[in-house]
């Protein structure tokens, strides 16, 4: 009898430390009272595992502990639970932003990634600048006497051709004297550069044949085959200025133009051959590489070098034979105007408001002089009052103008 007790607490604590939960899981629902202001909160412990021999049973319907919680609404009003009504529609547009967004999230990485890299180049080049002018200094004074002539060239070219137009745009009102000077300009240009680099023959360029180089390197190669292409131009801007020497009784103006036109072409064809003979003893001649394999990978190139050089005089040889059609026909523009046609018009030419010399009418009725209106259309392709379409082709080379492309391959 006086083990009872004792093992009746021991019994009694075991049940109770069984029955204690291990994890409470306080889930918040919603109270059915009518006044909508209580919230109880629901208690589900795990399902523990029975000790055999426990002594007691518990049914699952009994672990559930319902606490109700009074409302934290000052005033004691009841709150609404109800949800509003765009809640849905709201949160429908939120998720569609949301997918936009990461929709346009690649481009945005992308840009940014872009962006960082063109700073990455910058920085690099902002402290690679003080390297680079040192360098760029140094090639400079290695170079100085091939730049200097090179700016030379060039600016005579410039100073040349904008005075030949000029003085073609002028006609009869040119200057003999600016035109003798320009010429003599030309040739004291050449005639120096030549006597300042006699030892390398470079003249022999001209006349399609190599310089007398003991090697050829490709800076050389680019060197002599650039100022060859100037000295050409140069050529070609003389006997531009030995036909603005002719008077007119010798040469019309619309011959003239015929002339500028034909010799620009035929300057722009000798400028593709001329290159050659240099270029391909460079790439024959490979002293980096020995024997028949050096040999071999040079003819290859060479020959490459040539087929590409046919295919390009092929398309100027076209150009060059729609200026021969033309230079060998007798281009007119519009038909004679009688003297009633001019007397309407006030016997005036619009374009040089000049008495009418030769004067012809166009399609569109207006009169010009033979001249003007040659110069005109050497430059426009409708009439100068009324923007009637009178030709479909421009020969630009008629103004005397000389073409600024470089021929270096």
């Amino acid at each position: 009898m006086k083990l009872w007790p004792q093992y009746g607490r021991k019994t009694s604590s075991e049940s109770r430390r069984l029955l204690k939960p291990r994890e409470s899981t306080v889930m918040p629902t919603e109270s059915s009272s009518q006044d909508g202001n209580g919230l109880s909160l629901t208690l589900q412990p795990e399902i523990l595992s029975r000790t055999p021999g426990a002594g007691s049973s518990m049914s699952p319907e009994s672990t559930d502990v319902r606490v109700p919680v009074a409302s934290a609404d000052t005033g004691g009003r009841p709150s609404s639970r109800r949800p509003r009504a765009g809640t849905h529609r709201h949160g429908h547009a939120h998720a569609e932003a949301e997918s936009d967004q990461s929709d346009s999230d690649p481009e945005s990485r992308e840009s940014s990634v872009s962006l960082s890299e063109l700073h990455y180049l910058f920085r690099w080049v902002q402290k690679s600048l003080p390297f680079i002018i040192i360098l760029g200094a140094k090639l400079v004074i290695q170079h100085v006497l091939g730049l200097a002539i090179g700016v030379g060239l060039f600016t005579t070219f410039l100073y040349v051709n904008k005075n030949i137009q000029a003085q073609v745009f002028l006609q009869d009102r040119r200057s003999a004297l600016q035109c003798f000077w320009l010429l003599s300009f030309l040739t004291a240009s050449s005639l120096l550069f030549y006597c300042t680099f006699q030892t390398e023959s470079l003249y022999y360029c001209l006349v399609l044949f190599s310089p007398q180089v003991d090697t050829l390197d490709f800076w050389e190669v680019l060197w002599a085959v650039g100022v060859t292409s100037f000295i050409l131009k140069f050529l070609c801007m003389g006997f531009k200025c030995l036909i603005l020497l002719l008077p007119s009784a010798v040469m019309v103006y619309r011959r003239r133009g015929q002339w500028y036109m034909f010799l620009e072409e035929l300057s722009q064809v000798y400028q593709v051959i001329a290159p050659v003979p240099p270029w391909f003893r460079y790439l024959v001649s490979s002293p980096e590489v020995d024997g028949t394999v050096g040999l071999t990978l040079g003819v290859i190139l060479a020959l490459l070098y040539l087929i590409f050089k046919l295919l390009g005089f092929y398309g100027q040889w076209g150009s060059l034979q729609k200026t021969m059609r033309n230079f060998l026909s007798y281009e007119v523009n519009g038909a004679p105007a009688v003297q009633s046609q001019c007397n309407e018009v006030g016997n005036i030419c619009p374009i040089c408001q000049a008495e009418f010399r030769q004067p012809r009418v166009l399609l569109c009725q207006h009169i010009f002089c033979e001249e003007c209106i040659a110069l005109w259309i050497n430059q426009e392709k409708t009439c100068p009052l009324c923007r009637t379409v009178i030709t479909d082709t421009v020969h630009k080379w008629k103004t005397g103008a000389t073409s600024l492309y470089l021929q270096l391959y």
